[in-house]
């Protein structure tokens, strides 16, 4: 996506969005006498998303370097890079209804995975300050780490259904409740979200969870269309390996907690605008065929 409809798109949201957000703040005694700023919220918004599609490493370099020098006539009244991390905050809630709007439909095939949100090296955990009491120490199948988990629910198209961000150190299991709560047909998931009760509970509501067995469990029959589509579980690994190469919301420099949020509410936004995503490439037919009535 251009910059250009990136801009359209989310100045047409925040035209909808944000008077009414305004008059909730305003009768629920939460919203302050503020001078109207030189950046237009959407502006704002365009800017830090557009940082996610640029490839930067890191977002000083790219105000400072590309949107000061290159991006002028596009947005005349820029602010300084400081004051623009102080701006950054005010459009955290925007952001998160902006992703809303940006996820994709359930198509009956679902898939299910988390991965760790790092914010700072092993070595440095007993230092570390800005995340003190809201991060926590966890561990996967690679290391442990410390930070948070974000828990994504992908269609078989590559379009984000839902998400959760937790500690590092809570299971697997406890946010799929909330996270499939929309959701229809069959989700896949690795042996982490093995479990009979939430397995029930699931089968309920119309969701079918699907997983491996461990090494110590008996074999059970499985349909082979389903041992199949198990095997492409590797669709949402490829997402998550997108989100944090390429949308980058994973590293350890931030400040805040706020920022936090906003970088990786923003990165998430702008793997919803790309072109082309993972994919399996069924059609209506085959989806058809894949769920049973």
């Amino acid at each position: 996506m251009s910059l250009l409809e990136l801009f359209c798109h989310v100045d047409d949201f925040c035209q909808s969005f944000l008077p009414g957000w305004e008059r909730e703040l305003l009768h629920s005694g939460q919203k302050r006498r503020r001078r109207a700023g030189q950046l237009y919220p959407s502006e704002i918004m365009t800017i830090l998303i557009f940082f996610h599609q640029m490839r930067y490493r890191d977002f000083k370099t790219y105000y400072t370097q590309f949107v000061q020098v290159y991006l002028r006539d596009e947005f005349p009244y820029l602010v300084s890079y400081t004051h623009f991390v102080e701006l950054m905050p005010s459009v955290l809630v925007p952001l998160c209804a902006y992703l809303q709007g940006c996820y994709g439909r359930c198509s009956g095939v679902s898939f299910i995975d988390s991965t760790p949100v790092i914010v700072c090296h092993n070595r440095r955990i007993q230092r570390h300050r800005v995340f003190a009491g809201v991060a926590q120490r966890g561990k996967n199948s690679m290391d442990w780490f410390f930070g948070f988990k974000l828990h994504l629910v992908v269609s078989d198209r590559g379009d984000l259904l839902a998400l959760r961000l937790t500690a590092g150190n809570v299971d697997d299991r406890v946010p799929v409740p909330h996270l499939t709560k929309w959701l229809w047909g069959k989700l896949f998931g690795d042996k982490g979200y093995l479990s009979q009760p939430l397995t029930e509970q699931l089968r309920q509501r119309g969701v079918q969870l699907i997983t491996r067995l461990k090494s110590n469990m008996k074999n059970h029959l499985i349909l082979l269309v389903d041992k199949l589509l198990l095997r492409k579980r590797s669709i949402i690994e490829t997402i998550t390996d997108q989100l944090k190469n390429i949308s980058q919301i994973e590293h350890s420099r931030h400040r805040s907690l706020t920022n936090f949020m906003v970088n990786l509410v923003c990165g998430l936004i702008a793997y919803c605008h790309q072109p082309k995503k993972p994919s399996l490439a069924l059609d209506l037919p085959q989806l058809e065929a894949l769920i049973p009535n």
